[in-house]
């Protein structure tokens, strides 16, 4: 897994999750289903919390992640 991979890999557990979930909610379904790939990824292994906001980011650039000010204050949400 690299950086490349997080805002594919981001909008699929946001999808799993039923749309919307919490950083935390979030972070904990990510780990439950990428540990072993996260674990074999490098230095993504270290920084894969922080480098998942910016996989939000690019997700809400590219129109597939509600902008942070139109959804509730800590909900991550899929268009």
């Amino acid at each position: 897994m690299t950086k490349n991979d997080l805002p594919n890999e981001l909008y699929k557990t946001l999808k799993m999750l039923g749309g919307k979930a919490t950083l935390l909610e979030i972070c904990k379904a990510f780990w439950g289903s990428h540990e072993n790939e996260l674990r074999n990824s490098g230095d993504l292994f270290y920084t894969w919390q922080y480098d998942i906001r910016w996989a939000a980011t690019d997700l809400r650039k590219t129109g597939r992640m509600v902008a942070a000010q139109s959804s509730s204050q800590g909900v991550w949400e899929i268009i």
